[in-house]
């Protein structure tokens, strides 16, 4: 079945039977099957989520953490992954043959993963081996498909996190002149930066008009930046920065590495998910924060530090779309059909595939 004939009955249950549920059932209803299930069922939320799913998952965390978990949990059968597509696919390369793991609602994916696809960056790596020869590591943010993953892997390289970056692209000019960094132009930028590498020494590969935008001798280029970037994190500007300066001279900014190089060299302070939430946990009471980056983070922040001035940098920032596709009424769905033995939504990874991009995991995790 394809993905869009997935799609059509998906809608057409949901529009038959959960679509017009009251919250109040929809909720009684998660939870009879988490009981149901016990330790053979297992959801993990990203950070992301919305409240109403997050308030059901079994742990929440990042991509590559939540990934983690699953691997470590050997009694779950059934894996219903609260994020998006890329992160389904992460959680079944790390499981065993034996657990299935499954996406709510299949349209939950990730704009930025998307901006790289297998075929774009292996007609690209042939353009860009052509000049620079055998000179070039490729590295990936796990924000990125498996095939990507898996490429990366098979040609020597390795997945980084906003957490490792600067580790992993220190390891990576260990082993080679320059790195191709995908698909995040804006954290490969940041991180190049931080560890002394100039402006004038990175490059954008184009992947729609397969061409290299830098103005320069290409013997000059180090970090080759893939020109993608996080939706979300691309609409915070440094007008914002400005109008927070302003309005709330006393706040600190306080945003993740996804920002563009401006945003984030006019920061105070910048991290992962994971460090903006601890930061924000050890921040003294009355201290004031502009935040940057997903709404429902921030949201969920503001929620849980009333003794704190939270504000979110962009004040006309929505939610992450995709991540907002997971609802209660595809979770219902999707716990309902597995607990009636149905299987729909089942992310699997071919063998080849999962095998390199685990490769590419596991370098990582050895060196960070």
């Amino acid at each position: 079945m394809s993905i869009f004939q997935t799609l059509e009955k998906q809608t057409n249950v949901l529009s038959e039977k959960y679509r017009n549920m009251s919250t109040e059932e929809l909720e009684k209803r998660v939870r009879a099957v988490k009981a149901a299930l016990g330790n053979k069922l297992y959801i993990p939320g990203h950070h992301y989520q919305k409240d109403e799913i997050i308030q059901f998952a079994d742990a929440t965390g990042d991509s590559l953490q939540l990934a983690q978990l699953c691997e470590k949990n050997e009694e779950a059968e059934h894996i219903v992954f609260c994020g998006v597509h890329f992160m389904a696919e992460t959680a079944d390369i790390l499981t065993t043959k034996e657990q299935k793991v499954y996406l709510p609602d299949m349209r939950a994916g990730c704009s930025m993963a998307d901006m790289a696809d297998i075929y774009q960056t292996e007609r690209a790596w042939e353009k860009l081996t052509a000049i620079f020869g055998d000179t070039i590591l490729p590295l990936t943010y796990v924000n990125s498909t498996a095939a990507i993953k898996s490429f990366v892997g098979e040609n020597g390289g390795a997945t980084v996190t906003s957490s490792n970056a600067e580790e992993m692209v220190r390891w990576a000019f260990e082993q080679k002149d320059r790195i191709l960094f995908l698909p995040d132009q804006h954290l490969g930028r940041n991180t190049a930066y931080n560890l002394g590498v100039g402006l004038d020494e990175m490059a954008v590969w184009n992947p729609i008009t397969d061409e290299l935008e830098f103005d320069g001798p290409v013997e000059k280029i180090k970090v080759l930046l893939w020109k993608g970037h996080c939706s979300v994190h691309e609409n915070f500007t440094v007008k914002n920065i400005e109008d927070v300066r302003s309005k709330h001279p006393e706040m600190k900014v306080l945003v993740h590495p996804e920002c563009s190089r401006e945003v984030v060299a006019l920061s105070d302070m910048n991290g992962s998910t994971s460090y903006i939430i601890k930061v924000i946990e050890n921040a003294d009471p009355g201290s004031a924060w502009a935040i940057g980056t997903e709404m429902n983070l921030v949201n969920r922040l503001i929620k849980d530090h009333p003794d704190k001035h939270i504000i979110s940098l962009n004040p006309h920032m929505c939610p992450c779309l995709t991540m907002n596709r997971i609802d209660l009424q595809h979770l219902v769905w999707c716990l309902e059909t597995i607990a009636e033995g149905e299987e729909h939504n089942v992310i699997e990874v071919d063998d080849k595939t999962a095998k390199f991009a685990k490769l590419a995991l596991d370098r990582m995790l050895e060196l960070s």
